[in-house]
């Protein structure tokens, strides 16, 4: 991916519309994001500002979240000095991934004050940060910074903002033709200073005013000055002189010039000394990466964008605010900077954030899968012994009935078997340390033993399978589950007493009367409630649908329980329907997937089943493949 300073000009052109608007509500929905509901200038929307360390972004976005049912401490901050304001500005610092939204509000006392809030998207140190306009005192930050974290800045409230370190970069979009020979020039001249000082003998050292240049050519400069040699590494140059310019946006130029480092000057591709020739080979290598450059910026200087996203010749998906030359498979074209940052993104914050929050809920439901996979085995050892139960009776009657062809002492008894046909004669394991009459009893002991135990064992068995069964169903939901669904489900395991309540004593959790539920909207129009956890799938299967509604579910295969809550539809529908329910199932990723449709009133819960567990009749299968793009294109929104 390449969030750089071009997209992030991309962000700020887009948000302009929204000088003027009213921020309506503020919503804190995760640890990293900020969501703000604008109102009035452009049209209103609703903006994410993320200083998630792996999906840092500011873009509008559609998609609904589920906040907590307490606002974090820095979300009712911002709602305190922000809500009700009105944005005054939005603006980049530069080229930087730095976003500056400088907003207007009243205070307590009704007085006007004046807020910034600065937007720092750089990766792990991305933050989200409120300052007053005027004095630049920090108010608060969604990631601190104390002095054990950097000794070069703090983010922390009170004291005063201060900028990121510079990179001592240039802006790309102020550079003349002029100019960047000059740097290509310069450059060049430095790297070769760098590689003959690196031939020098170890032992030498360096003092005085010469000791002083060359610490003074290893410092950066402000000037864009040093780095890799243009002719070697045009690419490398370019990140290293310019700001906001990512590999991605240096290696378009690069192919657009048309080579990698193609430096003919010389047998090394040298920068001739001097001031180069009008038609020297290094200057018209440097006049055609200029030429290259100046064309693929042009857009971003005019603030025309088309945002595009796709996957380069490594198969990695990317994206860009400007156009890319990547394979034709799979590029597609945005219409907003926004669509396309929602797109890239998609699910990928939350399935991490998910992915954290559930780690340790996979592994305790993995070991207790074992377990019962373990127990499983143990249990159908034990029947094939009790299968051999009669065995047992047998050799008990024959040896008492022999008593007098045994002594204390044998290891074993060749006796006349009487329950076979041929009279054969059988073998008789003893225990040599016993009587034969203590023989005899042993045997029939373990023939009591195993007899008694069928009946156990075939219910113990049933009880494991439904044990696995149970599990395999929640590490599928686990696998679909969003920030919300995290918690019933772990909720539902304290509930059965796989779990102990982490909650502190005296603070009862408020239970939600209903849970939020994902309800997307068929092609013809018809609501289509798709539950995730075992507590959705037994509210929206019990509670929620009439007896006429139709329920669908993947065949035995765990999934979710979808309801199209309509009595009349088409075929459309009821296909888009299967899909879900094959999506959202453990064979999202099969062919062919068998699902099983019915009504509602064919679908009944036993007594004492766990969670979630439903048997059925009256169905017929359908077969179909999950089509995610189908199902993203699908509209969709949270009820509770």
């Amino acid at each position: 991916m390449a969030l750089d300073g071009i997209v992030t000009r991309a962000i700020v052109h887009e948000l302009q519309p929204f000088i003027g608007a009213r921020i309506g509500k503020i919503y804190q929905p995760s640890t990293h994001d900020l969501i703000f509901i604008l109102r009035g200038s452009g049209g209103g929307g609703k903006l994410l500002l993320s200083a998630n360390p792996t999906y840092p972004r500011v873009h509008l976005t559609d998609r609904n979240s589920i906040n907590p049912p307490e606002a974090p401490m820095f979300c009712m901050l911002m709602r305190k000095h922000c809500e009700g304001g009105t944005i005054e500005s939005i603006s980049q610092v530069g080229m930087e991934r730095i976003i500056h939204i400088q907003v207007r509000t009243r205070d307590e006392l009704g007085d006007v004050s004046a807020k910034k809030i600065i937007i720092e998207l750089m990766g792990r140190h991305s933050n989200i940060i409120l300052t007053e306009l005027a004095t630049g005192i920090i108010i608060d930050g969604i990631h601190h910074v104390t002095p054990t974290i950097s000794s070069y800045r703090n983010v922390m409230p009170g004291i005063a903002y201060i900028e990121p370190p510079q990179q001592h970069k240039l802006n790309p979009l102020d550079i003349s033709r002029g100019g960047f020979l000059s740097l290509a020039a310069a450059a060049e001249e430095a790297a070769l200073l760098a590689d003959s000082g690196e031939e020098q003998e170890p032992e030498e050292i360096i003092e005085g005013e010469l000791a002083d240049l060359l610490k003074s050519l290893e410092e950066p400069k402000a000037d864009g000055s040093g780095g890799p040699a243009p002719s070697a590494d045009p690419a490398g140059w370019m990140v290293h002189a310019f700001s906001g310019m990512s590999p991605l946006i240096a290696g378009e130029i690069v192919r657009q010039r048309g080579g990698g480092s193609a430096s003919e000057a010389g047998s090394a591709g040298e920068a001739p000394a001097g001031p180069p020739a009008a038609d020297d080979p290094w200057t018209e290598e440097m006049a055609s990466l200029w030429q290259a450059f100046d064309t693929v910026l042009e857009p971003v200087r005019e603030c025309r964008f088309t945002p595009m996203s796709g996957a380069n010749a490594k198969g990695k998906p990317v994206f860009s605010a400007i156009p890319l030359t990547l394979p034709d498979d799979h590029v597609k074209h945005y219409s907003s900077i926004s669509s396309c940052l929602e797109d890239y993104y998609g699910d990928k914050a939350e399935r991490d954030t998910v992915k954290q929050r559930v780690s340790d809920l996979i592994r305790f439901l993995s070991n207790e899968r074992s377990k019962n996979v373990k127990k499983l085995a143990n249990l159908q050892k034990d029947l094939d012994e009790a299968q051999d139960a009669d065995q047992f009776r047998i050799w008990g009657e024959l040896l008492f009935a022999s008593l007098h062809a045994v002594s204390k002492g044998d290891k074993q008894a060749k006796l006349v078997n009487y329950y076979d046909e041929d009279q054969a004669e059988i073998t008789i394991p003893l225990d040599p340390l016993l009587s034969p009459s203590d023989n005899a009893q042993r045997y029939f002991k373990k023939y009591n033993k195993y007899k008694n135990s069928l009946l156990v064992i075939n219910e113990q068995l049933l009880k494991t399978h439904e044990e696995i069964a149970y599990i395999e169903t929640l590490l599928q939901q686990l696998a679909h589950a969003s920030l919300n669904d995290i918690e019933e489900i772990r909720d539902e395991l304290v509930s059965q007493g796989y779990l102990r309540d982490r909650s502190k004593k005296g603070k009862k959790k408020k239970k939600a009367a209903r849970p939020t539920l994902q309800v997307f909207t068929s092609s013809e129009g018809i609501d289509i409630y798709v539950g995730k956890n075992n507590l959705q799938n037994e509210y929206v299967t019990n509670r929620l649908a009439s007896a006429n509604d139709t329920w669908l579910h993947t065949k035995d295969i765990p999934g979710s329980h979808v309801v199209i809550r309509s009595e009349t539809f088409g075929d459309a529908t009821l296909e888009e329907a299967a899909q879900l329910a094959a999506y959202f199932s453990q064979a999202k990723q099969s062919s062919s997937v068998p699902v099983d449709c019915t009504l509602i009133r064919h679908v009944r819960k036993p007594s004492g089943a766990k969670p979630g567990f439903v048997i059925y009749d009256h169905q017929k299968t359908l077969f179909v493949t999950p089509d995610e793009e189908r199902i993203k294109s699908l509209p969709n929104t949270l009820r509770s």
